[in-house]
């Protein structure tokens, strides 16, 4: 981790232009903006001074990971309050001109994106995962909006990923019990409920999987207690693998990202895979009987109605 600090970064406010209005979020808005040299920034606002206490957390994680290339970078160390009367508050980072991870899914319109495709976009995924678990920061709030796409610095290669929107992640030495829970359908079962469980790594790795199902043009089910994942055709079996490592009901059975990373699936190159009208609620639809009266009996115990 480069904690190469003893510059801090500044921005002069009062030479930036408004350019476009970028997107908008649970935490507020977010605006295109340029300087003076027309050197671009993504200008995070909020109109509640409640959001200092996450966007300072958001810059600190940032700056702890300057200079990481899947973590999107902070432009300036500080969090910007307004004067009054706009009482606002505003983190400026660099600007993502290929916009987030659910844009590119959008665009396949519920189809599923090539199977090599998906593969790269998971390695560069676990690429910043492995980077934050390995120092002890969890992102708590994984899915395909809080992930970012720019252009691609590797040659012949169309796009990069970054994590992004860290307001929500665990700190190394900090109580989980303080963090607040992400995005429902992106979060396991463990997670779900007054007393979840938020602060492990783990957390993380189940929400890759439903990004992945995501990206296969699956879609999440609204079960009692949880959010289960339908997966609309028939992955090859090294994806399959992959999802079963990510998914596994016990959060103790779930590869780590530093393992995941050496995983075949993350590795391929061309894949063509079957489409079928529907599959059953991933990822239990093809474990084998032993394994899956297991698991339904676990989820039995959660109260899930499959």
């Amino acid at each position: 981790m480069d904690r190469m600090m003893r510059k801090p970064l500044r921005v002069d406010e009062s030479s930036l232009k408004h350019v476009s209005f970028v997107g908008r979020g649970s935490f507020g808005c977010v605006s295109l903006q340029h300087d003076s040299n027309f050197r671009l920034y993504a200008k995070k606002s909020s109109s509640s001074f409640n959001q200092v206490k996450d966007f300072d957390k958001e810059v600190r994680i940032m700056l702890c990971f300057r200079n990481h290339p899947r973590i999107v970078q902070a432009l300036s160390s500080a969090v910007h309050l307004s004067a009054p009367p706009e009482q606002r508050c505003h983190i400026y980072t660099e600007y993502a001109s290929k916009g987030t991870l659910f844009n590119m899914i959008s665009r396949f319109r519920g189809t599923p994106m090539p199977e090599n495709m998906i593969g790269r976009a998971a390695f560069m995924i676990l690429q910043g995962l492995d980077a934050l678990h390995s120092n002890g920061y969890v992102h708590c709030d994984l899915k395909p909006a809080n992930v970012l796409v720019f252009p691609s610095t590797t040659v012949g290669e169309p796009w990069d990923l970054k994590l992004a929107d860290f307001g929500f992640s665990k700190e190394p030495c900090t109580d989980s019990r303080s963090l607040f829970h992400g995005t429902e359908q992106y979060m396991p079962p463990e997670s779900l409920g007054p007393d979840g469980e938020m602060g492990s790594s783990t957390v993380d790795i189940w929400s890759l999987g439903c990004m992945i199902i995501e990206m296969f043009g699956g879609c999440p089910l609204n079960m009692p207690d949880c959010y289960m994942w339908r997966l609309p055709i028939l992955v090859s079996p090294v994806a399959d693998d992959f999802l079963m490592r990510c998914m596994a009901l016990q959060p103790s059975r779930r590869a780590t990202a530093a393992e995941l990373l050496s995983h075949p699936f993350v590795a391929q190159k061309n894949c063509t895979v079957p489409i079928f009208t529907e599959m059953p609620l991933y990822p239990f639809s093809r474990l084998p009987p032993c394994i899956m009266n297991k698991e339904m009996e676990e989820y039995a115990r959660l109260g899930v109605v499959i």
